[in-house]
């Protein structure tokens, strides 16, 4: 009777840790991923920040050599705006609140007027829910060319 309930238990827990085992958790704190190079003179990131295993944070953006930010840049809006139908302001924070209601479970839709972007935030937030889910909270540098 010891050695059935022996081997019952043992199979519960191989069940328990094999269901366990199979997800792939975000780890609690800050993760950044962030383009290689530069395009067109700005470097495109994203930072997220996770709370009990949940996204509850995310800033996407991209910064020049100088470190000024490309959604603070009205000239560049003025002109994207024009010629897209879309800025940077407005862009960076469509996609990341798309990351963020998803959890990094759904998929990203593109704006009219910022595939180019799209293309390249999907691959900076794959790779930082990949560091997200290591718990590793190093600067991930991405190549973005796409």
């Amino acid at each position: 009777m010891k050695r059935i309930f022996t081997i019952l238990l043992s199979l519960l827990l191989a069940s328990f840790l094999t269901a366990c085992g199979g997800q792939t958790g975000l780890q609690d704190g800050y993760y950044t991923a962030q383009a290689a190079e530069f395009n067109f003179g700005w470097k495109e990131y994203v930072t997220i920040l996770v709370k009990g295993g949940n996204i509850i944070s995310v800033e996407y953006n991209a910064e020049n050599a100088s470190g000024f930010i490309k959604s603070w840049d009205n000239a560049y809006m003025q002109t994207m705006l024009h010629t897209n139908g879309t800025y940077p302001n407005e862009y960076t924070r469509y996609y990341a609140s798309q990351l963020l209601d998803g959890q990094g479970e759904g998929s990203i839709d593109a704006l009219t007027g910022a595939t180019s972007s799209h293309g390249t935030f999907q691959v900076l937030a794959q790779a930082v829910l990949e560091q997200a889910r290591q718990g590793d909270s190093s600067i991930v540098f991405v190549d973005t060319a796409h």
